[in-house]
């Protein structure tokens, strides 16, 4: 399973969707990068979740000020934390 993370500018909580194949995960990153890079304000994004049927996501793309995309580790504790910062201990 492949997370995709999507910060909002002025939101602490993130949005996430979750794809079952990398190469769907990697188009859905691609797409956002892509609206992000356009700089139309209007551009509307609409994904989907594999993981829960039904769960939509739309969003400007004018209000993305960062994604990210990383797999899901079976298990879920391996100690890999979302996002690019960790702190050391």
């Amino acid at each position: 399973m492949y997370i995709l993370e999507i910060t909002l500018k002025g939101t602490p909580a993130g949005l996430t969707i979750q794809k079952k194949e990398e190469g769907d995960a990697t188009n859905a990153y691609q797409q956002v990068l892509s609206a992000m890079r356009s700089g139309s304000s209007d551009q509307l994004l609409e994904m989907t979740c594999d993981h829960q049927a039904g769960k939509k996501v739309a969003v400007f793309s004018s209000s993305i000020c960062a994604v990210q995309m990383y797999e899901k580790t079976a298990g879920g504790a391996s100690g890999r934390t979302p996002g690019f910062f960790a702190l050391a201990e």
